[in-house]
């Protein structure tokens, strides 16, 4: 899918920004995450990174996602790691500004897609996603040729 957005950005006179090999949609400064979370018909609340997921895709989420609801409080600069900073640095590649807005599904080869929903999803530290702002998106008819 994440290949289609993109092509579908270009079509329109949108923006595709690569980020380590992989093309995202950019529209109107939101880049388009598309995201598999299942391949058999699942609440969105069951959605979760796999555990070998790349620190690239993490990172993404980290620097363009939204902040979480339930912070306790800002970390100063003097109470943040290098590895902890490295991982919410924004992607040049796609702009500090840029947010990331999530585009999850559920889909297989036979039935298509089960299911897509889109919104600001935050990441959580046990790779499972709190959504600030979510809307499941109707599914288009498919016409038998």
């Amino acid at each position: 899918m994440r290949e289609n957005l993109a092509d579908t950005a270009r079509e329109l006179g949108e923006s595709v920004r690569d980020v380590r090999g992989y093309e995202y949609a950019v529209v109107n400064e939101h880049a388009l995450f598309p995201f598999r979370y299942a391949d058999r018909p699942r609440p969105l609340d069951r959605a979760r990174l796999a555990s070998n997921t790349s620190p690239t895709r993490r990172r993404l989420f980290r620097a363009h996602g939204p902040e979480p609801q339930d912070a306790l409080f800002e970390l100063d600069d003097d109470l943040t790691t290098e590895d902890y900073l490295e991982l919410h640095e924004a992607f040049e590649e796609l702009g500090a500004s840029t947010k990331l807005v999530c585009v999850f599904f559920t889909a297989d080869p036979e039935s298509g897609i089960h299911a897509i929903h889109w919104g600001d999803a935050h990441l959580e530290t046990d790779r499972t996603f709190t959504w600030p702002h979510k809307e499941q998106l109707p599914l288009a008819l498919q016409l038998l040729e």
